[in-house]
């Protein structure tokens, strides 16, 4: 079966699943991409290039059986450009994120066009994917706002059409990949904490450096890890944490090479998010694979990724909560060297995933959805 695995912005976290798919998956998957970067631009008109892309796979491999798109494809401009190649191809819409409930930068307001893309395409696709339930759930408790901002035939009916046609699937990650760095030492010295996020204000890193700052004041040994993707516009506090915490950092900055990478997280201790926003949680578990011990807010998409029996241990209420769990760490590292959720992060390898991608494209493409 043929698969046309469509991409406009690939790049990080896109890129990492659209090609671990295309290597894991039993179908013949074919990656039609661009660069990741401008993501309105591509939002807007990145349906020009991709319909090219498609003519010209199709000469070469022949039509899709099935079309798999992320939330950067304005669906209703592809399959008009690239008609009538794509007429009756059916669609599978994957959500990584949206830009309805995505929080915009500080300062800035929300520019609702790219919301109604996001729906607009969802209302084209065959099934929509969201990559967790906390992003349906939040996606569609919000949608009838958005509907309702429009003067009239704003046909709310639509949220209970499209969520009926939505499912959960979870981000496919390769994981095991990350063995190759395992070292052959155990972890010892003082507790070394990771931060191995995206560099935005989304992530809040400004919760986690007081929670260090905090930790240092009370007397605390430790040692930390700065990793993740960075931007031109990176939040102030990274700058400053690191001549705040000069002495303490053993890496800073983002990893370019995945090796580099992997050997970070296994070295680390313990692994903490304090974010605003998270759709799925892709570096966390990341982290929980090389046997970093998680502490997480008890909000989003987190309580998902662990077993709920693990949730009294790993997710914090709030600030002063996160604090106790660090001192409590810092003092007694071994007390959390011995805990390992390896397991929990393993059920989200492509080893395992991939044949829920299979057989829901298989399923499409016998026309089980239509």
């Amino acid at each position: 079966m043929r698969v046309y695995l469509l991409s406009p912005y690939h790049a990080g976290s896109h890129r990492l699943w659209a090609e671990g798919y295309a290597r894991a998956s039993h179908h013949e998957v074919h990656l039609l991409t661009m660069a990741g970067r401008f993501w309105k631009w591509r939002m807007q008109g990145g349906a020009l290039e991709l319909a090219e892309q498609v003519e010209q796979t199709c000469h070469r491999y022949g039509p899709p059986d099935v079309l798999l798109v992320t939330d950067m494809v304005n669906l209703p401009a592809l399959l008009a450009l690239a008609r009538p190649r794509l007429a009756n191809t059916p669609v599978l819409f994957y959500a990584h994120e949206n830009q309805l409930t995505y929080p915009p930068p500080p300062g800035e307001k929300r520019d609702l066009t790219y919301a109604m893309i996001n729906t607009l395409s969802m209302a084209c696709a065959d099934v929509i994917a969201f990559n967790s339930a906390f992003h349906r759930r939040s996606f569609f408790a919000e949608l009838p706002n958005l509907l309702k901002h429009f003067p009239d035939y704003n046909h709310l009916h639509l949220v209970r059409e499209l969520e009926a046609k939505s499912v959960v699937l979870p981000v496919g990650l390769d994981l095991t990949g990350l063995d190759r760095q395992r070292p052959q030492a155990r972890r010892q010295g003082p507790l070394h904490i990771l931060w191995n996020q995206r560099w935005e204000y989304d992530k809040n890193p400004a919760a986690f450096f007081r929670a260090l700052y905090a930790l240092e004041e009370d007397g605390y040994d430790f040692r930390v890890s700065i990793v993740g993707e960075n931007f031109r516009r990176q939040p102030a506090e990274f700058e400053e944490a690191r001549h705040r915490l000069a002495g303490r950092i053993r890496h800073f900055g983002f990893q370019p090479d995945r090796n580099a990478y992997a050997r970070v997280l296994w070295q680390a201790d313990l692994v903490v998010s304090t974010a605003v926003h998270e759709f799925f949680g892709i570096s966390i578990l990341e982290a929980i694979y090389c046997e970093c011990y998680p502490l997480l807010p008890a909000r989003l998409s987190y309580p998902e990724l662990l077993p709920e029996p693990e949730h009294d241990a790993h997710l914090y209420r709030d600030e002063a909560d996160l604090l106790a769990r660090l001192e409590a760490a810092a003092g007694d590292p071994a007390s959390i060297r011995g805990t390992s959720l390896r397991h929990v992060a393993a059920r989200f390898d492509w080893q395992r995933l991939a044949s829920r991608y299979d057989a829901l494209l298989a399923s499409l493409a016998a026309g089980q959805h239509r």
